[in-house]
């Protein structure tokens, strides 16, 4: 049978070792580190497997009928499940929730107790005195505006939503070692039927001065490795290093904000934007290696295309959450990892096969989006796998699938995120303005990877 997406993740997840998860910090849940973009408020279990986003009840709705959506599904993050959050809400109350929620959630037993491993509920009692785990996650807000310094642009922050519900999903990013993430906002309406005039008035704004016009997105976060800051052509014809990039950071990262997708993007220099989040030879990313991950990432925009284009839907202020390992060698490493598990996995099909009088029941359509396999160039991501049941017709474990799967090496993943504004819309055909941004990275990705 055609594995769930959730197996389908289970190819980017590696089985962490077994072993108690401590109570989350405060600090490890309200500062999710690797952000790029999106409201404050985002946090992470003190591992970083899990991701807990704050949200309104219509997103937790629309992850919810995914299921009737299977390969809409396809590109979503793992979803376990909703959670209550307040204002008083702490780590520990947070870290409570969490084996009920996993319990409870529609994935792979497998999966369920790699999770349960890690989040040991007899912990979370243990800390009624740790003084961190105690604290309350939203801590008031004193002004909209951080002040400008150094001549920078003061950063409008966005505000943690107001809401009592947050959804927890599988980290994209979790278990990278250095993982470059780009968040790009898709379409050219940015607000959805209920927005207020001012906000329409203000989004149209960022459309019309941005890229989202003629291609349909805009880069709206970005952070690389040991990235390059771009310098840019000021008044006066000189060149000045855009103050809208920071870093690197304590972890070597270089972070592109919000403004930068804005303001320093534009599209002419589209297409070299985003040569800065793929190529880095400082980081041991050469031409070769950074047309690979373009080939890749141009290969699941089309099935992105694909399947969007056979959904009815409308989504407003959607991204795509592109993420591959920025450590060079341990991306080469990771490629050379997966060559080596794809062409034993081809072995034991050819063994099962063999050993059978009759062919077995398959499914060649599981699309996989962290395999790399071998074509005639021996450098491909796997887009299709096999799965054999126990007798001809009938289905696949999944379980068994979990174990095959939850050790395959972290090389890229992209994913459909923020559906705080999204609708299944019967009848009203395919989501043409988000197509237009799809299509037009699939076009930019294909070129990059030529």
């Amino acid at each position: 049978m055609p594995a769930t997406s959730e197996i389908r993740e289970l190819k980017r997840v590696k089985t962490a070792p077994a072993k108690p998860k401590d109570v989350p910090k405060h600090q490890d849940l309200i500062g999710y580190k690797h952000a790029v973009a999106g409201h404050d408020g985002t946090m992470c279990d003190a591992d970083g497997e899990l991701f807990v986003k704050p949200c309104t009840q219509a997103e937790v709705d629309f992850y919810e009928s995914a299921k009737f959506h299977p390969e809409f599904a396809e590109l979503m993050p793992v979803f376990c499940g909703s959670l209550a959050l307040l204002n008083t809400s702490t780590a520990a109350s947070i870290h409570q929730q969490l084996p009920d929620l996993i319990d409870h959630a529609e994935i792979p037993k497998g999966l369920k107790d790699e999770l349960m491993s890690h989040l040991d509920p007899g912990m979370a009692p243990a800390a009624a005195g740790h003084s961190d785990a105690q604290q309350p996650l939203v801590a008031p807000s004193t002004s909209s505006k951080e002040p400008a310094t150094d001549g920078k642009r003061p950063e409008a922050r966005t505000g943690p939503i107001k809401t009592d519900r947050a959804i927890a999903l599988l980290n994209a990013s979790y278990g990278f070692k250095k993982p470059n993430i780009m968040d790009t906002k898709m379409g050219q309406q940015l607000w959805s039927k209920d927005a207020k005039p001012e906000k329409r008035e203000r989004f149209d704004k960022i459309t019309e001065s941005t890229t989202h016009k003629n291609f349909g997105y805009r880069i709206a976060g970005m952070q690389v490795y040991k990235g390059t800051h771009p310098t840019y052509t000021k008044s006066g014809g000189v060149q000045e290093p855009s103050a809208n990039v920071t870093g690197p950071n304590e972890e070597g990262f270089m972070v592109y904000d919000k403004f930068w997708g804005r303001d320093d993007v534009n599209d002419a220099n589209l297409a070299e934007s985003l040569k800065l989040f793929i190529f880095n030879e400082a980081a041991g990313i050469d031409e070769d290696l950074g047309k690979l991950v373009a080939g890749l990432f141009a290969r699941d925009l089309r099935r992105v295309e694909e399947i969007l284009q056979n959904e009815e839907s409308r989504m407003y202020s959607s991204s795509l959450l592109f993420v591959f390992e920025g450590d060079g060698p341990a991306l080469r490493a990771a490629i050379e990892e997966a060559k080596a598990e794809e062409a034993a996995m081809e072995a034991e099909v050819v063994e099962s096969v063999t050993k059978r009088s009759a062919p077995r029941a398959v499914s060649a359509n599981l699309r996989v989006d962290s395999g790399i396999g071998m074509d005639d160039e021996e450098l491909r991501f796997v887009a299709e796998s096999v799965t054999f049941g126990n007798e001809a017709g009938e289905e696949a474990d999944d379980d068994e699938d979990f174990d095959e799967m939850s050790s395959f090496p972290h090389i890229y993943t992209l994913k459909m995120i923020d559906f705080a504004h999204a609708d299944w819309t019967p009848g009203l055909g395919p989501d043409e303005a988000v197509l237009l941004g799809v299509r037009s990275l699939a076009e930019c990705f294909e070129k990059l990877s030529d």
